[in-house]
């Protein structure tokens, strides 16, 4: 990743003048808590030390230019605010959306120039896109508001910009992990006002790591196996007349499995049993950081990864039979570490990555041996970033 002074640099090539101020966001890792965002659940999620980095200057020209490294440029003016289909999945989508959030918030912009550096990698389960939206909505919230929104704020700026603009659907979870940083509770029964609660757990003092793994599948062509989770779910809201499991009776299901099963299957059922079972897992983990009980937590992290690859069923995509990375993964890196440490699929599932939480007198015979099965870089050690979005000196 370029340092702030090569940064520097490239802002002068780009604009003819130096950058006045730096920011920077993180990306983000869940914990625990698979698909249960966008059913008013809970989940524990962290920032971890990958970053975006964002150097501005105000321009006097009435639009935002945006620059950012690998991607082409893009600008934006003042006068044209709302979504264009058009624009969807595009950086310009991005940056319009966060415009607009930090406008309805009374925010009076005039022109600004950014250029932006990212490691948080594209696709990796790690958020690159929310981290790039709230850097973006810290940076305009800097400038127009003079700071004045909060991170839950520049959160939910992010997420409406991604789902409304960009044209991607999301819970808020990535878009608060990645503006809090740290090891945060998220309690997303009132999607409104969503609680965020920091738990005050020093993940190195538990001699494990956090490591992803890179599975090699790609998350193309797998909308449907996403969106199959949330319709599902959805059949058993209607049945019920709730908008999300979140406010489903336990009991009540439970009680009308019958009927259930023969509306709408069994994949559904299991898919809902997850759910419920999750939310309980989620609460017995953040008791067991508060109260420094880490073999508890690893045991809830075990016990909901083998949830989301039985229940949820969000490791192998349906229909393949030959390609399963997720699935080889999971199984492999649980062989490796014998009982020990902690193993879950990361994120949506399907494709992309598996968390592992590996004890640290196995960690470079264990990452060797994922890279060379896999392809080397395929495992990455990370670490939990305290710090969200904040204002960087230049001279960092």
């Amino acid at each position: 990743m370029e340092s702030i002074q090569d940064m520097q640099t490239t802002f002068e090539s780009l604009y003819d003048r130096k950058a006045q101020r730096a920011f920077t966001s993180c990306g983000r890792s869940e914990l625990i808590g698979n698909h249960t965002d966008h059913q008013r659940g809970l989940v524990i999620a962290c920032g971890v030390n990958l970053s975006a980095v964002a150097l501005a200057a105000p321009n006097d020209r009435n639009e935002l230019r945006l620059a950012s490294k690998g991607f082409p440029s893009c600008s934006v003016s003042f006068d044209a605010l709302e979504p264009d289909p058009q624009e969807y999945g595009t950086t310009t989508a991005l940056l319009r959306g966060v415009l607009h959030g930090v406008v309805e918030r009374g925010a009076s912009p005039y022109g600004l120039d950014l250029y932006i550096v990212s490691n948080v990698l594209s696709g990796s389960g790690l958020s690159s896109s929310a981290a790039i939206e709230v850097l973006l909505a810290g940076v305009l919230n800097a400038y127009y508001l003079d700071g004045a929104l909060d991170g839950i704020a520049l959160a939910k700026i992010g997420q409406h910009a991604e789902n409304v603009f960009f044209g991607k659907p999301s819970g808020l979870m990535d878009q608060m992990a990645c503006a809090l940083g740290g090891i945060q509770f998220f309690d997303f029964s009132d999607p409104a006002m969503p609680l965020a609660e920091r738990l005050p757990f020093d993940f190195e003092s538990s001699n494990h790591s956090l490591v992803v793994i890179d599975s090699g599948a790609d998350h193309a062509n797998l909308t449907d196996c996403y969106a199959a989770i949330t319709r599902e779910l959805a059949a058993i809201n209607g049945f019920f007349g709730t908008s999300a499991l979140r406010d489903v009776n336990e009991a009540d299901f439970y009680a009308s499995l019958p009927v259930l099963r023969r509306m709408f299957g069994d994949r559904t059922m299991l898919r809902a049993m997850h759910v419920f079972d999750e939310n309980n897992r989620v609460q017995n983990a953040r008791e067991a950081l508060l109260n420094g009980d880490f073999q508890l937590f690893l045991d809830q992290l075990n016990a909901s990864g083998d949830s989301s690859y039985m229940l949820l069923q969000n490791v192998i995509a349906e229909g393949h039979t030959n390609a399963q990375a997720v699935a080889f993964v999971i199984c492999f890196a649980k062989k490796l570490l014998n009982g020990r440490g902690a193993v879950r699929v990361h994120g949506g599932g399907f494709a992309g990555t598996v968390l592992t939480v590996v004890p640290n007198d196995m960690l470079n015979e264990f990452t060797a041996e994922i890279d060379r099965v896999l392809a080397p870089g395929a495992a990455k050690t990370l670490k939990v970033r305290k710090r969200g979005v904040y204002e960087l000196h230049l001279e960092d």
